[in-house]
């Protein structure tokens, strides 16, 4: 029973780390993201097709 219970810890562990992890990278995607379509915007008059 008790190999049942460290095997929980350890996966509730790795659950926690990847949803910080997947946190992280999802914030600095938006950020970025935001930061490009900002300088698209401030720049539109300098792009001709």
């Amino acid at each position: 029973m008790e190999k049942v219970y460290k095997t929980m810890r350890n996966t509730g562990a790795a659950n926690i780390a990847i949803g910080i992890i997947m946190i992280v990278t999802g914030l600095t995607a938006g950020t970025m993201a935001i930061i490009t379509g900002a300088n698209l915007l401030k720049r539109k008059s300098e792009i001709t097709f």
